[in-house]
């Protein structure tokens, strides 16, 4: 792998004396790639500015009453450079390079990025977790067979990721074609759309959402699925969406019945002297850290 970011650049940023030296082994893996942007541009700048925001959170969770990065042993790894002869060579890439973090981590977070990466990275994590599912939170279906000439077009990576054979529960869909509607109609997929996964209690539809999740469980958050009004800074904007406290009650309630194994973060398209969106991307990025680990930490 190329050489790692500087540590100020490292998520979190925090000096190695500050380090657990013992704990799970997690490996941030920063995708700086949107090749397949069809709208908006910039989310390859995504993982470099969640990295810069991340070293501004605060690491004590107030929710959870406890420090994940004295826990965790977070390593900050080299970006997946893009192939630049195309779509499937760099989705290649990923995968190789996502497999050969699994060999030496615990866990793998994903940092995009347009939403065609979390394809390669599911992949990777399905070669330990065979059984694992997949949550989407997102404002897209992504369910579409091919999009502007390549079936690896960020508005595709649902379809691919069914393809493994994985079940999948997508939440916050408000954007969709006829065909990605009848797939879902036909049951290839489990959808919460907007109007109910933001109107409704969360225990309303929370029991669709787990029924359809095997014990293991893989989240990619395209950060479309958040209102604009809190999150301008994507590819895709639609109206409407999550709140922050709505995504992360979702989030939660998941991580308690089920067991998250991997997950990334996609779709951020930072704007200039707008800091919000990368700060609220950073966090995310933290808590489900800390809702993906704190059962275990509560054991130990």
């Amino acid at each position: 792998m190329e050489e790692r970011y500087a540590p100020y650049l490292s998520f979190l940023g925090l000096p190695e004396e500050l380090r657990p030296t013992s704990g799970p082994k997690v490996g941030i893996l920063p995708v700086p790639y949107d090749l397949t942007t069809s709208y908006q541009p910039g989310a390859r700048r995504g993982p470099i500015a969640i990295l810069e925001a991340s070293t501004h959170l605060e690491t004590f969770d107030e929710e959870l009453e406890w420090d994940p990065s004295a826990f965790l042993q977070l390593e900050t790894l080299a970006p997946v450079v893009p192939d630049t002869s195309g779509p499937e060579a760099t989705m290649g890439r990923i995968y190789a390079v996502a497999c050969e973090v699994l060999k030496t981590h615990d866990f793998l977070v994903g940092l995009g990025g347009e939403h065609s990466v979390s394809f390669p990275l599911v992949k990777a994590v399905k070669e330990r977790h065979p059984h694992v599912g997949v949550l989407q939170l997102d404002a897209h279906a992504d369910l579409r067979e091919s999009f502007e000439g390549s079936p690896y077009n960020h508005a595709c990576v649902m379809h691919r990721i069914l393809e493994l054979g994985l079940p999948t529960v997508q939440v916050g869909i408000r954007s969709l074609t006829a065909e990605e509607h009848d797939l879902i109609k036909a049951g290839k997929v489990t959808t919460i759309f907007a109007p109910e996964a933001v109107q409704q209690p969360v225990q309303e539809f929370l029991p669709k959402v787990l029924a359809a999740l095997p014990e293991e469980v893989y989240v990619t958050v395209d950060l479309d699925a958040f209102d604009p009004a809190i999150m301008p800074a994507t590819g895709t904007p639609e109206p409407g969406g999550l709140s922050w406290y709505r995504a992360l009650e979702i989030l939660r309630e998941v991580a308690k019945s089920r067991r998250i194994v991997g997950f990334d973060v996609v779709e951020l398209a930072p704007l200039p002297s707008l800091v919000a969106p990368d700060f609220l991307a950073a966090k995310l990025v933290y808590k489900l850290l800390a809702y993906a680990f704190a059962p275990i930490h509560l054991r130990s």
